[in-house]
């Protein structure tokens, strides 16, 4: 079944390929409504530390200043000279491939899965890789390969291209990919500013670790924020993350069986999402949420975590709303529909600096180790 995500993806695809003629007929996402019908809940309901409970499909639930999240698990087979799959792709809608089958997804790509070169205006991108890699490419000139780890955060801004592809770089065994891929949204007054990536590699993200009495452990990747005196890598100077009064974090939590720890708290009014996305029997104040389920929390009131029998993986977002409006199509997110408008007119007339690679699902060498290469030539090699 197509999800609403896949069919604003091929509707947003046609309408660029039709031109800015067809924009009068745009289905326009705006989150003004929802977020005033949040705040009337809000204040008509008793407050519990644990607000609401939803299963998550391919697309997870999100608060503002969020705007998206999706965790991509995939089980890819050996590669082939082109750093694609090993056998036969027969069968699968090549370009637009988003179901599972043999373990894995093309998704657009045709042949090496991942993401060719697409536009975004007005948010941001932060990609979670834990297993597999990334190839980066934009049309700033900048281009990188980071994974097993690593983080990518993008300021889209004013506007870029960039391809996303995920190279199967081993030829004599599986190459399992996992990653989340979060959009966090840019205020009115940072919707224009210059695009632009910056790397948080993984040996330089904080790890925090907690034990309880029983010795069980809890550890804690933190992307953004803080915990006690442990902090993220600086985001970007225009982010939302930047200004610590928005009290924006994400958390990449693993808890040991039988482990158990209070989040922090944060202030009142901060929006917090608890994603339990590996596991069977954990309990937040003691209510167990099942597997594969969001948890919408009271930032400001104690919850406590508790493990059962086997390991427990979760995904924290957090932050204080920006609470403007958002006006969204596909990957394009500002605050009024004329807006929307002007990002087509501008891609259109511009292609947000055109296309500088050989191939939209641009790959880099096989034998190439993790980096990055910044639009203002600066260098980082990982190995």
């Amino acid at each position: 079944m197509e999800t609403n995500t896949n069919k604003q993806r091929r509707n947003f695809l046609a309408t660029l390929g039709a031109g800015v003629g067809s924009l009068l007929a745009l289905p326009f996402v705006s989150a003004a409504q929802s977020f005033r019908s949040t705040l009337r809940e809000a204040s008509s309901s008793p407050r519990k530390a644990v607000k609401k409970i939803e299963p998550m499909g391919f697309q997870w639930p999100t608060r503002d200043p969020f705007l998206f999240c999706v965790h991509h698990e995939d089980d890819f087979p050996k590669g082939n000279d082109k750093l694609g799959p090993q056998g036969s792709l027969e069968g699968r809608s090549l370009g637009d491939d988003f179901i599972i089958k043999d373990g894995f997804r093309m998704y657009h790509g045709k042949v090496v899965p991942g993401f060719p070169g697409h536009p975004h205006r007005g948010f941001e991108t932060v990609t979670v890789v834990r297993k597999g890699m990334v190839d980066h490419a934009d049309s700033l000139g900048a281009a990188g390969r980071y994974g097993d780890g690593d983080v990518q955060w993008m300021t889209a801004g004013q506007g870029v291209q960039h391809s996303e592809m995920f190279p199967l770089l081993k030829k004599d065994e599986p190459n399992p990919l996992e990653l989340f891929q979060i959009w966090l949204n840019l205020p009115r007054k940072n919707k224009m500013v210059k695009a632009h990536f910056t790397m948080f590699w993984s040996e330089d993200i904080a790890l925090y670790t907690h034990h309880n009495a029983g010795g069980e452990r809890t550890e804690v990747e933190i992307v953004a924020g803080r915990i006690g005196e442990l902090r993220s890598p600086a985001p970007p100077p225009n982010s939302w993350a930047a200004d610590p009064q928005n009290e924006v974090a994400i958390w990449n939590i693993k808890m040991a069986p039988g482990a158990s720890w209070a989040l922090p708290k944060a202030s009142a009014g901060v929006n917090r999402m608890l994603y339990y996305y590996q596991g069977e029997s954990l309990l937040a104040n003691g209510q167990k949420p099942g597997k594969y389920t969001a948890i919408e929390l009271e930032a400001d009131m104690d919850v406590r975590l508790e493990n059962g029998g086997e390991e427990a993986r979760l995904l924290l977002l957090q932050g204080k709303p920006i609470g403007e409006q958002v006006m969204q199509y596909g990957p394009f997110v500002m605050n009024t529909k004329e807006e929307i408008q002007q990002a087509f007119q501008d891609y259109n007339r511009t292609q947000f600096g055109g296309w500088p690679w050989p191939r939209r699902d641009q790959v880099h060498p096989a034998h190439q180790g993790r980096f990055a290469r910044h639009s203002n030539g600066y260098e980082e090699l990982k190995g």
